[in-house]
This record gives structure tokens, C-alpha cells and sequence, in this order.
């Protein structure tokens, strides 16, 4: 029997005014955000979640596959860990309820930006993961992407 690994970092680092990419796969890579309707319900559930945790999310993308996004703590209370928690248990939910097919992949991967992290050049990096993937020739066509809380024109 595999035994699963433990996550690498004490969650006490996911609370507080950081800031955290974090990237959540569907199990087995199968392409659920290809409707512009999971999409959008999806962010309605991020922003419920955000708002809960006293968050701002400077960008997300959502890939086929994936989900890539940047939160970052608005307060010392603020809890990444337990929000992307939350966001992942209510859109499990959803996808249950409505007879989706898929489903997200156990945990999640994410960093933990540092303070002298360049902001703009990781969103650019993040905004340009569909260019790389070949489904777009500008990161601006790409219709799953924007933020919660910035115009990304204003941002990048």
C-alpha cells in the first residue's frame, strides 16, 4: 500500500496577509473547464469563499485540466489553506449535484511567494500557461482567465 505523503509546510504559513499560487487538478486530467457555465459558476463560489476569508485574488486560469490561482490574505486572520479547502469541498459539491462527471484530484499543489517575489512577471507566467499549452496565440484570447479583484491590463 502506498502511503500518501503529508504536506510539506506547517498550515500556521497559510494564515496571515501572504500571498500563495496555488494550482488545483481534476483527478485523471480530464478536461472539465471548457464551458464558460462551470467557469463562471466556479468564480461565484471563489468570491463567496474569498469574501469568507478576507481574501483578493489577483489572478486565475483556468486551464482545462486545472486551476491555477494567486489569493492573498487581506488580514492576520486570513486562511489560505482552509479557504482553498472550502472552495474545493463546495465545488466538489457542486459537480456532485449537478451530475458532473469529474472530479478535483486529492490535494493541491502551491507557493508560498516570498516578499521580494516580482507580482507581475508571476501573474505574466501564470496569464501565459494557455500560449504554452498551444490553445491560444495571446494570453488576452484566452476566455477562462481574469481576476476577482484587478483589471489584469492595470495589474501586468
Amino acid at each position: 500500500m502506498i502511503k500518501e505523503r503529508k504536506h510539506r509546510l506547517p498550515l500556521e504559513l497559510y494564515i496571515g496577509e501572504i500571498r500563495v499560487t496555488f494550482t488545483l487538478c481534476i483527478k485523471n486530467k480530464e478536461k472539465l473547464f471548457i464551458s464558460k457555465d462551470i467557469v463562471d459558476k466556479f468564480n461565484e463560489i471563489l468570491m463567496e469563499v474569498a469574501a469568507v476569508f478576507r481574501l483578493r485574488n489577483w489572478v486565475y486560469v483556468y486551464m482545462p485540466e486545472h486551476l491555477r490561482i494567486v489569493l492573498e490574505g487581506t488580514d492576520k486572520n486570513s486562511n489560505l489553506w482552509k479557504a482553498v479547502k472550502l472552495f474545493k469541498q463546495k465545488t466538489g459539491y457542486w459537480l456532485s449535484k449537478n451530475r458532473v462527471p469529474y472530479c478535483w484530484q486529492k490535494d493541491f499543489y502551491d507557493y508560498i511567494h516570498r516578499k521580494n517575489d516580482d507580482l507581475k512577471k508571476h501573474i505574466k507566467y501564470i496569464l501565459e500557461n494557455p500560449v504554452r499549452a498551444g490553445l491560444v496565440q495571446k494570453w488576452e484570447d484566452y476566455p477562462f482567465k481574469g481576476s476577482l479583484d484587478y483589471e489584469l491590463e492595470n495589474i501586468i
